[in-house]
């Protein structure tokens, strides 16, 4: 285990259900091997259901609400993707409150696969460059953002990534933007 990001906390927010299991499982383990604290925020208390693609999979326990929880209270965000997770996310005006806080606040954000969604409902993908999903692809121009079909895309501190296969590029860049912390420019667009 190393220590590039020690002393730092990550916050993944997901849905109670529908988010990718790897796309959770792997950034997870990529953040506790690089010495930081994961924590998995959620609307609820309780647990939540991962899926394999559109069948069910593990359950994982949440930390902690998204009620319980303040932007300044965490040095990175990640937001996995899975087709259910954040359509379900971007409606929880507590969930699209934080991510626009964290965007003002220049902290480093990962989101792969559908996960932009929830950061197009932020308004937080304008003047920016992202990959995604690419059925996303046309939700995140007309939200004012560039799109591009590339494995890991970085803009001032938010990485992005296209599905599962790009998970190895996307973990190593996002321990490496978490570890240079807050950029120097907020999100255009970003509201607190």
């Amino acid at each position: 285990m190393s220590s590039e990001l020690s002393g730092k906390r990550v916050a993944f927010i997901m849905a109670q259900e529908g988010v990718e299991e790897v796309e959770l499982t792997e950034p997870w383990k990529a953040v506790k091997e690089a010495g930081g604290t994961p924590e998995l925020i959620a609307p609820q208390a309780g647990e939540v259901q991962a899926f394999n693609h559109l069948d069910k999979s593990s359950k994982f326990p949440v930390d902690r609400s998204l009620g319980e929880v303040s932007p300044s209270e965490y040095d990175a965000v990640v937001l996995p993707g899975g087709v259910a997770n954040p359509d379900e996310l971007r409606l929880d005006e507590r969930a699209v409150h934080f991510l626009q806080e964290f965007f003002s606040e220049a902290k480093p954000v990962g989101v792969i696969c559908h996960g932009a969604w929830t950061l197009v409902e932020g308004d937080l993908v304008r003047d920016r460059t992202i990959t995604s999903w690419p059925s996303l692809k046309t939700d995140i121009r007309n939200a004012g953002g560039r799109w591009v079909d590339e494995e890991v895309v970085v803009d001032q501190g938010l990485v992005s990534s296209r599905r599962p296969e790009d998970l190895p590029a996307f973990c190593a860049k996002i321990v490496e933007e978490f570890r240079e912390g807050r950029h120097q420019m907020a999100a255009a667009g970003a509201t607190a």
